[in-house]
């Protein structure tokens, strides 16, 4: 019995283990390149830019999406903006570096009040709210609930209104107890590694994936065991949650721009961002043709315009999102005969 036993645990043992070891390894290639500031009993992890001293934008705080970590904001803005705002970018409690919390922090409204939070302790005293996807749902949050420290909001491809049918089958195992554990310390790391290629290509699809942004932005982050359980506690919460809270989106005064693709399959653009500019008064929706999931890489200067026009500055986004379709479509036509000269006859043949 006991040999059968032993044989029996032998693998899940070397399963955690190998787990385990992979964490650290995540780790040590993303390391952490934040400041932890103690919220309220807990910390949260951010890269914060000092305000410029020829600053000509207000203060911007990034809110990453699901399954991610600041470094995907950071990768996609930062770059673009140094030298004209200060900027804050989060990990939103329980992703990244920084820690959970409490069970408020499971739901957009408990993150939301976190941010505003470490706002404060970093001196900030307004800002423009920057989400993507999940941190769509994070940004609605911020603006009901803190108007005073809201110059305006910016979605990125938002989740912010009810869909039809669930979540993944994992994201449920996740979250149970005692197999949920085993799951995410033994099963996760190996199932996770060997999604991520596929899993990065269709959160850009049918965009081109930048080449070097695993390498840059650290999507293996979430498959630690805690962090991935606190995505799924996330993920297993938010449909119940924006059932109640976009009845609340009316209220929101904030000057607000809602970015979305066309062509996004992960977050569909009918029911959220549609669903924002038709709750609210006074937003201004942008629908960038042949764009999925990232406009926030694939449209990232129609998204710095739109911070331009919430801080006042006279910006013509429905033409500015023109010109970025043509730019997106020149580079499509681009790789097409590229593709097609490095197929042709003599490259099938090795010449």
């Amino acid at each position: 019995m006991l040999a059968e036993v032993s044989a029996l645990l032998a693998p899940l043992a070397a399963a955690i283990g190998y787990s385990s070891y992979k964490a650290r390894q995540f780790e040590h290639a993303y390391p952490n390149i934040g400041e932890l500031t103690d919220v309220g009993g807990y910390r949260m992890n951010a890269v914060h830019i000092e305000r410029p001293e020829n600053a000509d934008l207000p203060a911007l705080v990034f809110i990453h999406g699901a399954s991610g970590n600041l470094l995907d904001q950071v990768v996609a803005f930062r770059a673009a903006l140094e030298g004209r705002a200060e900027m804050l970018f989060v990990d939103r409690p329980g992703h990244g570096y920084s820690e959970r919390g409490g069970l408020e922090n499971a739901v957009p409204s408990g993150q939301a009040d976190a941010i505003a939070r470490l706002m404060e302790k970093r001196g900030i005293e307004k800002a423009i709210i920057v989400g993507h996807s999940f941190g769509g749902a994070i940004t609605a949050a911020f603006g009901l609930r803190h108007p005073d420290k809201t110059v305006g909001l910016l979605f990125l491809a938002p989740a912010t209104h009810p869909w039809p049918g669930g979540i993944d089958w994992y994201y449920h195992v996740a979250t149970v107890p005692i197999i949920g554990w085993l799951f995410n310390h033994a099963i996760v790391v190996p199932l996770g590694l060997s999604r991520l290629e596929r899993g990065t290509l269709n959160v850009f699809r049918p965009n081109p994936r930048p080449a070097d942004y695993i390498e840059k932005t650290g999507p293996s982050l979430v498959l630690r065991p805690s962090a991935f359980h606190n995505n799924a506690a996330d993920f297993k919460r938010l449909l119940a949650y924006v059932k109640e809270q976009s009845l609340l989106y009316s209220q929101i005064t904030a000057p607000t721009v809602i970015i979305t693709g066309d062509r996004d399959e992960i977050v569909w653009e009918h029911l959220h961002s549609r669903g924002l500019a038709r709750d609210i008064s006074g937003s201004e929706l942008i629908t960038v043709s042949g764009v999925g999931h990232k406009p926030d890489y694939l449209a990232t200067d129609v998204a710095i315009a739109a911070m331009e026009k919430i801080a006042g500055k006279p910006r013509d986004l429905q033409a500015i999102a023109r010109k970025a379709e043509e730019r997106l479509a020149a580079a499509s036509r681009d790789r097409t005969v590229a593709t097609v000269s490095s197929l042709g006859p003599g490259a099938l043949h090795g010449a």
